[in-house]
């Protein structure tokens, strides 16, 4: 196997707002060694501290890297496999120059993908390159969650990032759904008359949608 390889990940698949983000990050033997002394491995094994520290690390060591994600209205839309396969295709096609290999976490191949691929269980915990694109993307993804619970006050979004948390699903009680939130999500969570309030009344919040625009 060559020893340049591009690792690819997705973060946020299970979250309850927001996009779903995947991370490509392409090392070589060397880089992938200095990054295992650094720490390395499964983003969800890291404390935050430890993934902030080493993301400016797996950026300048790695020979190229990139970000994608499908938003809440495309979860909605398509379903979250064929989301989460966009955000991982917009990952790779934003690398400078397209991979022959792909190495995805995971039991599940790329649809829609033309080149060779290699799905691994827990390939986060097991190559350098899946962990470190675990990193770049749950530390993006978790950035823009601090940045839009600003805009969305009253839904602790920067205490559980998205996911179906006590928190969450309290707030989501008490106050509904906003435009960001996966509709298709929440059908087992909140009642039907939340869905009626989202469709025919405009989210206060709807300036931070741009947010998500300049994300990625």
């Amino acid at each position: 196997m060559d020893e340049e390889i591009v690792g690819i990940d997705e973060v946020g698949r299970g979250c309850l707002f927001g996009p779903v983000f995947a991370g490509a990050v392409l090392l070589n033997k060397a880089a992938s060694i200095v990054l295992l002394k650094e720490g390395l491995t499964d983003s969800k094994r890291l404390t935050p501290h430890k993934r902030a520290k080493l993301v400016p690390l797996i950026k300048s060591f790695s020979i190229d890297w990139s970000l994608g994600q499908a938003s809440a209205n495309e979860i909605d839309s398509l379903g979250i496999r064929l989301a989460t396969e966009k955000s991982m295709l917009r990952a790779i096609h934003g690398l400078s120059e397209q991979p022959s290999l792909i190495m995805i976490d995971g039991i599940l191949p790329l649809r829609h993908w033309s080149g060779d691929q290699i799905t691994i269980a827990k390939g986060d915990s097991k190559l350098p390159a899946i962990a470190a694109a675990s990193v770049l993307a749950k530390e993006a993804r978790d950035d823009l969650m601090k940045r839009l619970a600003i805009n969305f006050p009253g839904y602790g979004l920067d205490r559980h990032m998205g996911y179906g948390t006590s928190i969450h699903r309290t707030a989501l009680s008490k106050y509904g759904p906003c435009k960001l939130h996966r509709k298709t999500f929440l059908r087992k969570i909140i009642p039907d008359d939340f869905s009626v309030q989202l469709n025919s009344h405009r989210s206060p919040y709807s300036r931070a949608e741009n947010l998500l625009s300049t994300d990625g």
